[in-house]
C-alpha cells in the first residue's frame, strides 16, 4: 500500500473517533441538563420558554446549563438557561433554589446507596485469590 493510501487512513480514523468523541460529549451533556431540569421543575421552578425576540436575545445572553443568581428589584433570582434542549430560562427564588439544593442531594446519595449495593453484590472471587 502507497504511503499516501496510509496517511489518509490515518486521518480519516482520527476524524471518525473525533466525531464519536465528540457526539457521545454531547450526549452526556445533553442527559445532565435533562437531569438538572427535572430537579429545576420538582423545586417550583418556572419554565419560560423563549417564544419572542425580546426573550430569545435574553436567553443568548446567559451561560447555557448554569444555575445562577441574579438580584432583580432587591430581589435574588435564580436562573438556569437551556438554549438546545427546550429553548427555554428556568426561573426561581430562594426558596425554589433551597429545595433545588436539597433535591440534588437526595439524588447524590440514593445514586451513592445503589453504587455500593451494586458493589456488595459483586463476585469479588472472580478476581482470584485475594492478594493481601
Amino acid at each position: 500500500m502507497n504511503d499516501r493510501g496510509c496517511k489518509g487512513r490515518t486521518v480519516l480514523s482520527v476524524a471518525l473517533a473525533a466525531a464519536t468523541m465528540l457526539a457521545g460529549c454531547a450526549t452526556i451533556r445533553g442527559s445532565e441538563a435533562r437531569s438538572t431540569e427535572q430537579l429545576l421543575a420538582a423545586a417550583g421552578f418556572v419554565m419560560r420558554h423563549a417564544d419572542t425576540a425580546e426573550r430569545q436575545q435574553r436567553l443568548a445572553a446567559r451561560p447555557p446549563y448554569r444555575l445562577e443568581s441574579h438580584t432583580k428589584d432587591g430581589k435574588v433570582v435564580y436562573t438556569y438557561a437551556d438554549p438546545d434542549g427546550c429553548n427555554c430560562l428556568y426561573v426561581g427564588g430562594p426558596k425554589e433554589y433551597s429545595e433545588y439544593q436539597r433535591l440534588r442531594l437526595h439524588r447524590h446519595i440514593a445514586a451513592d446507596e445503589a453504587w455500593g449495593a451494586h458493589v456488595a453484590d459483586m463476585d469479588w472471587d472472580l478476581w482470584g485469590p485475594a492478594w493481601w
